[in-house]
C-alpha cells in the first residue's frame, strides 16, 4: 500500500486588517467579501486568510447573508 503525500499549506500569520483598521465586515461590500472566498466560492479558512476568530466568525456570516440576497453567488461555475 502506498503512502500519500500530504501537501501542507504553511499558515498566514495573524494579520487582520479588521482588527487593524477597528471595523467589522458588510454584506453589502461585496470585493471586501471576495477575499476570504477561492475561486469557486468556497469561504477560505483563517489560517489562509489571517483573520482573528472573531472577525473569521463576522465575515462566515457576512458571506452567508451576501449570498442571500444576491449580492455574491453561492458557486461559480467553471
Amino acid at each position: 500500500m502506498r503512502r500519500q503525500i500530504i501537501k501542507r499549506l504553511r499558515p498566514v500569520p495573524k494579520n487582520c486588517p479588521f482588527c487593524a483598521t477597528e471595523t467589522t465586515p458588510d454584506y453589502k461590500e461585496a470585493e471586501v467579501l471576495r477575499r476570504y472566498t477561492t475561486e469557486r466560492g468556497k469561504l477560505s479558512p483563517a489560517t489562509r486568510t489571517g483573520l482573528c476568530s472573531k472577525h473569521q466568525r463576522h465575515v462566515s456570516e457576512a458571506i452567508k447573508r451576501a449570498r442571500i440576497v444576491a449580492i455574491l453567488p453561492f458557486l461559480v461555475r467553471a
